[in-house]
């Protein structure tokens, strides 16, 4: 069995960031997905923070049409992230009402809400998983907005998860802290999400770093881009307001967050936040999948992604063109898009880069 796994498409993300609008784009992608078995499309699919729904729904349409055609009888498997996280929104309400049993690593439900009538063609082939689902014995996968809590880079969703933790009255997660279930993760971030995707809805959102994840926006601020304006707004940005932000942010008890946004210490956060979810969701697993930061790996002869407990890490990267993060020569930055996560009956996870050959500036 061949299972291919995507994640981070954010269909109808502002600035036509999202790669898979591009009929070109989406035919290498179908074409390479064309022999799974299954295909997982991990979290943050359609970005539901950029436009209203119905516009973001139209701009993912071809795609999903595409996708059932080209995949024959393949399961199509759909795991919300935080980025289209609204999808869940009903379905976890009514749990909560209903007092249903909690959360665990994988619940199995149909195709929810707008994207129930998109997924409609595939019929019964088509199910959402949340918040993660085994792909074989020893591999799971999760999008990992989870790991927001415990990241180390002061993006609005960090600071915000820590600022609906105080409300509530939980205390901020420590290193040595008990395990978490996935209903404690969603206590402290749902609100964030639903906060968001309001805004969105009513016309507030910004076009100018479109789909980039909270990481990447922040490392775009931080100097991303290309010119004098982009570097002197980095240098102000760096030295003189971010520190002073990071210092008030720990004091007032939403941190611990660091001020060093360099590439290396962003994906040294993220490593450290997977590691950290992993441990409190007790997952036992000799592989784990992430998406949501956006960084694909690990990199040939890259070391760093394994768990003390022998778990390897990996990362399916996305399918958004940021050229202030990911820089403008073909393959050449972690965060170059177009991975594809490849699973068989046995081996590791193999992670396929069909977009390291083609320059994807606009026109």
């Amino acid at each position: 069995m061949r299972t291919a796994v995507i994640s981070d498409l954010h269909l109808g993300a502002a600035g036509a960031s999202d790669l898979l609008r591009r009929p070109e784009i989406r035919e290498l992608l179908l074409n390479a997905l064309a022999g799974a078995d299954h295909v997982v499309l991990l979290g943050d699919v359609i970005e539901l923070r950029d436009r209203p729904l119905t516009e973001a729904l139209a701009v993912a349409r071809p795609f999903f049409e595409e996708l059932i055609e080209a995949t024959g009888e393949a399961r199509i498997t759909i795991v919300p992230g935080n980025h289209d996280h609204r999808l869940l929104e009903e379905w976890l309400d009514r749990r909560r009402l209903e007092g249903a049993e909690p959360l665990g690593l994988e619940q199995r439900i149909p195709p929810l809400g707008p994207l129930a009538r998109l997924l409609a063609p595939a019929g019964e082939r088509a199910a959402f998983a949340y918040p993660g689902l085994w792909l074989r014995e020893g591999i799971y996968a999760t999008h990992g907005h989870y790991l927001d809590r415990h990241l180390t880079i002061p993006t609005f969703e960090r600071l915000a998860v820590a600022a609906v933790e105080r409300l509530l009255g939980a205390a901020p997660p420590q290193p040595d802290a008990d395990a978490s279930s996935p209903d404690d993760y969603e206590r402290a971030q749902a609100p964030v999400y639903a906060f968001l995707f309001a805004l969105a809805q009513a016309g507030r959102s910004s076009e100018r770093l479109g789909g980039a994840n909270p990481s990447a926006r922040v490392w775009q601020a931080l100097g991303g881009g290309y010119g004098r304006a982009a570097k002197l707004r980095g240098w102000l940005l760096g030295t003189v307001a971010l520190p002073g932000a990071v210092r008030v942010a720990n004091r007032l008890g939403l941190g611990p967050v660091r001020s060093d946004l360099s590439p290396g210490a962003i994906t040294r956060a993220g490593l450290d936040a997977m590691i950290e979810v992993a441990r409190r969701l007790g997952i036992d697993a000799d592989h784990l999948i992430f998406g949501h930061t956006h960084r694909r790996g690990p990199g040939e002869h890259e070391r760093g992604w394994r768990m003390p407990e022998g778990t390897r890490l990996w990362n399916t990267g996305s399918w958004v063109y940021a050229p202030g993060l990911a820089g403008r020569r073909p393959g050449a930055s972690p965060y170059w898009p177009g991975t594809v996560a490849v699973v068989e009956d046995d081996g590791p996870p193999r992670l396929e880069h069909l977009l390291d050959d083609r320059d994807l500036a606009p026109g």
